[in-house]
């Protein structure tokens, strides 16, 4: 029986999620596209009626209110509410789902507005509320967090008896042509670049100075070498608590020159800062304008050539013997941009969103609580990776580095 879901944000994920949702019309038979900007919302309809031949709804809502999503969510009363909205947008979003007994999905997780901290206390603190409620939240049913954890989970079931180290690598091979730009919210690409790197290491976290660490890596499939930093990134917190077998726990991301050279002024220049200066009597927040004044990162979709390639390189103990396993996928900006109008950095998030929320409406996954996706069985979901538009290799052992 197919079910109803809302989709709140309509940025570049918004815009995948809502062409893969119109996709799978058999699981998502009617979809309601919500966001501030309805006019993003009704831009984003259009392209899925052109390209799907599935008609969507939409509607205005400051998910900032929680007020104003449960008035939605009352009127419409979805099965599923598919959060790709802002982080910080995250808890209002949450109690809404509470308050009408809705299902929760989201891509990120929660982290408050004034400070960079990404952790999942917050959400987590959820558990026993969604749990007595009767519903279910999914956290982090992206690409990473999302599929990374999933790919953990897979080999650590397949491949190891005891999976004991694990470094997630996130290689952007795009190239957009701007000056500078970022493939994602540049307010959130910006404050988890610059926040402090952390990763796990003998049973606690280790800081150090953020991008301090880096080194080469190169991509399978000719895809490229990349310069890759070392950051933290919310999927460490979950899969060593999830996997407590893991002792060591990176996360790894490609960078280019030009953009680090960007960056490093726009910090040396105060821009990055995420509290308010006061400017002509007014308060604004300069990560804020910045955003404001950068290129919108769904306008990128046309002018992005090249692949991504995000993967797990896994090793831990089997039948006594050391071994390493490496499990990628590889996405093309150029058909990404065929199939929905977006580059691949959107769909390797929206996607996994889609699939996370099939998952969910089917039963496949279904349980009521706070859950991250590594505590369900890896199985389906490469299943449907493979189906829906992100296949996955294993190489057994690795052949990159």
């Amino acid at each position: 029986m197919a079910k109803k879901v809302v989709i709140i944000g309509a940025g570049g994920v918004g815009q995948v999620v809502a062409h893969k949702c119109a996709q799978v019309s058999e699981v998502f038979g009617d979809i309601v596209l919500a966001s501030r900007t309805e006019e993003k919302c009704r831009a984003i309809a259009y392209g899925v009626k052109k390209k799907q031949r599935v008609d969507i709804r939409t509607a205005r809502v400051n998910a900032d209110e929680t007020a104003q999503v449960i008035y939605l969510l009352e009127k419409e009363k979805p099965d599923l509410v598919i959060n790709v909205a802002l982080p910080y947008q995250d808890l209002p979003i949450m109690d809404a789902c509470l308050a009408t007994r809705t299902h929760y999905l989201d891509t990120a997780n929660y982290e408050p507005k004034e400070t960079a901290k990404f952790e999942y206390s917050w959400q987590w603190a959820y558990r026993e509320k969604f749990e007595k409620a009767g519903v279910m939240a999914l956290l982090g049913s992206g690409f990473d967090p999302g599929v990374t954890n999933v790919y953990t989970a897979y080999l650590a079931k397949h491949y190891f008896d005891q999976l004991e180290e694990i470094d997630i690598v996130d290689v952007n091979g795009g190239n957009h042509g701007q000056p500078f730009a970022t493939n994602f919210n540049p307010e959130i690409n910006i404050r988890e670049v610059t926040a402090p790197c952390k990763h796990w290491e003998n049973g606690s976290f280790v800081e150090t100075k953020a991008m301090s660490e880096h080194r080469q890596f190169t991509c399978p499939d000719n895809v490229g070498t990349f310069d890759i930093y070392r950051m933290y990134h919310e999927e460490l917190e979950s899969l060593v608590t999830h996997i407590p077998t893991i002792r060591r726990a990176q996360f790894w991301m490609s960078f280019s020159q030009n953009y680090l050279n960007h960056l490093q002024v726009l910090q040396n220049v105060g821009m990055t800062r995420i509290d308010p200066v006061l400017y002509n009597g007014v308060e604004i927040v300069p990560l804020q304008f910045l955003k404001a004044v950068l290129p919108e990162p769904s306008s990128l979709g046309p002018l992005t050539k090249g692949r991504t390639c995000i993967g797990v390189i896994g090793q831990g103990q089997q039948k006594s013997h050391k071994k390493s396993v490496y499990v990628y996928n590889i996405c093309s900006h150029e058909d990404a941009y065929e199939e929905v109008g977006s580059q691949a950095i959107s769909y390797t998030t929206g996607v996994p969103a889609m699939i996370g929320a099939k998952m969910m409406m089917e039963g496949t996954w279904m349980k009521s609580g706070v859950w991250n996706l590594e505590q369900f069985d890896p199985d389906p979901f490469m299943a449907a990776l493979n189906k829906y538009g992100l296949p996955w290799t294993v190489q057994d052992p690795p052949l990159v580095g």
